[in-house]
């Protein structure tokens, strides 16, 4: 019986160690090495931004101190970051990506661009809840929502499966809004550029936390105007702002503007290519969790005017897997209105 407890006691011990020997192993493995950071938007963007805020944090959470070096490959709504990462990204823990938040429905929305499956990434965590909204110039010839249902708005984006691009185009499908959208900026600060010369009338939707970021004065000198907001709930700071699903009539318009909305729960994931090891994917997320609380984290993201609500990995790949079954149905509604609009 004696031996039976002994056997049991150092079963024990070998249990207990494991995960220090596990933390162990994945220090060694990260000591000295370099984790490169793919950002799937512009430089100077509220996403890329938010990516080196955290990046110059994050380093020292992670077992073993790597360095991290932030890169930047925008297009095609983060389509080409997502399929460097998952297809030809080390699958060791040392490449990372960090997409625009509609990255994960490409695959059902764009099936043409995405050469990947969200539920596959190995998903780190999301520095934030997302609220978009749609602002506009003070001179352009639409100052309400009202007046979005009957004139026209010329709105700047950057390229399809964007916010900037997906979210107007279903709203004037689904809703009638009469957004007109010109793509093919580069990035949020060229889209602002166009604004002041005049070239476009506002954006149809855009980061509530990129506007704040970027442009701060135009909100303090009156210089654009938010219309309306999209969000799975209002956001506080904007109680005078109608959401977009008070303009919904119907449960399956409603069901429409969910599908594209849904992103914005996990509104600026991180993630690792598929097959990274077990234990390195835990020490990652892990490391996450810790800087969104590092009080340094904190108080450098609140001086860029960055919002930090953040989502475990754990909730983002529950959350990707939710949106990734959709029914058809739905899918092909939302899908019909994008290919409409040209994309």
């Amino acid at each position: 019986m004696r031996h039976g407890f002994i056997a049991l006691g150092a079963m024990g011990l070998v249990a207990a160690g494991t995960p220090a020997l596990a933390q162990e192993d994945v220090a060694a493995f990260f000591k000295d090495k370099q984790i490169r950071l793919l950002v799937g938007s512009a430089a100077g963007s509220g996403y890329d931004i938010n990516a080196r805020v955290l990046a110059k944090h994050y380093a020292g959470h992670i077992p073993g101190k790597p360095t991290i070096i932030v890169q930047n490959q925008p297009g095609a709504g983060s389509a080409l970051a997502a399929n460097a990462i998952y297809n030809t990204a080390a699958k060791d823990g040392t490449a990372m990506g960090a997409a625009i938040n509609g990255m994960p429905t490409l695959p059902l929305l764009s099936p043409e661009s995405a050469r990947f499956d969200p539920t596959k990434f190995n998903w780190i965590g999301s520095t934030n809840h997302d609220t978009q909204v749609t602002y506009v110039w003070n001179s352009a010839p639409v100052q309400s929502i009202g007046e979005l249902m009957d004139k026209e708005l010329v709105v700047g984006a950057t390229t399809p499966g964007t916010t900037q691009v997906d979210f107007p185009v279903v709203a004037k499908s689904i809703l009638g809004l009469k957004y007109k959208v010109i793509n093919g900026y580069e990035g949020t600060n060229d889209i602002h550029v166009a604004m002041e010369r005049g070239e476009v009338q506002g954006m149809g939707a855009n980061a509530w936390m990129s506007l704040k970021a970027l442009n701060s004065g135009w909100l303090k000198d009156g210089k654009v105007r938010v219309l309306m907001q999209y969000g799975v709930e209002p956001n506080p700071e904007l109680p005078n702002v109608p959401t977009v699903f008070s303009l919904a009539k119907t449960d399956a318009d409603r069901q429409a503007l969910r599908l594209i909305i849904s992103r914005l729960e996990y509104g600026r994931p991180f993630f690792l290519p598929p097959e990274v090891p077990p234990a390195r994917v835990e020490a990652l997320r892990r490391a996450f969790d810790a800087t969104v609380k590092d009080p340094d984290y904190l108080a450098e993201a609140a001086k860029a005017q960055l919002e930090v609500s953040p989502m475990t990995g754990e909730d983002v790949a529950a959350l990707v897997k939710q949106v990734a079954s959709t029914p058809p149905e739905v899918v092909a509604r939302v899908r019909a209105a994008l290919q409409a609009a040209g994309k």
